[in-house]
């Protein structure tokens, strides 16, 4: 069996992105055990503090490559995307047949998640997203960690999460060891077209195990 976690974006929620599941319709899906988890209410700087479901604080939008990073928001954000994992692993899913999606914010989450885990997943699919922590991270970096593939999907006319944010991730990656597949997608805004969901399906169904 897989098991696929899908991080939201700012102010949304897990219900709301429910309906991503329903294009990944090839048979090795039907073992999949899918976890769309909401993420917790507070106070958010970039709308002048007002409340709304979020993994951590953003300071400032757009995201662009230099925006400031809230590393000990995201830290804790990790730690409860590690628990669903570790919870799913020794319910006896492969740690290779886990699979953590996510869009914007939680795109952030993702990478972080991935990348402060200390095994090797299936893999970690970035869309619309940004690296959400500094270098000085890299030393927390396992080199099991190294070895999850990313994908990262982004938009050129993303006015949310500027193109040169999401740009400015695969050259981080492929400095502290980890690959990245970087795909750009020509005038998409801050959204998630079936093209991409389309594509996800196949990247994740390629890493299976045993597909």
């Amino acid at each position: 069996r897989s098991f696929i976690v899908w991080l939201h974006g700012l102010g949304s929620s897990g219900p709301a992105n429910e309906h991503y599941k329903s294009h990944f319709t090839s048979p090795e899906f039907k073992n999949t055990v899918w976890s769309f988890p909401s993420a917790p209410s507070s106070p958010v700087t970039c709308f002048l503090g007002a409340v709304m479901p979020s993994s951590f604080d953003i300071h400032q939008l757009p995201v662009t490559a230099n925006s400031r990073n809230n590393e000990s928001g995201v830290l804790k954000a990790v730690q409860n995307v590690h628990a669903m994992i570790d919870k799913e692993i020794a319910a006896g899913t492969d740690p290779n047949n886990v699979f953590v999606c996510g869009f914007s914010q939680g795109g952030a989450l993702t990478l972080a998640s991935v990348l402060l885990y200390p095994k090797t997943l299936g893999g970690g699919a970035v869309f619309s997203g940004w690296v959400p922590f500094n270098s000085s991270i890299v030393d927390k970096i396992s080199p099991k960690a190294t070895r999850t593939p990313i994908l990262w999907s982004h938009g050129t006319a993303d006015g949310i999460v500027l193109f040169e944010a999401g740009q400015a991730g695969c050259p981080f990656l492929v400095k502290v060891g980890v690959s990245c597949e970087f795909k750009a997608y020509p005038g998409l805004g801050h959204s998630i077209i079936n093209k991409e969901l389309r594509y996800l399906e196949s990247w994740i169904k390629t890493r299976m195990l045993g597909s």
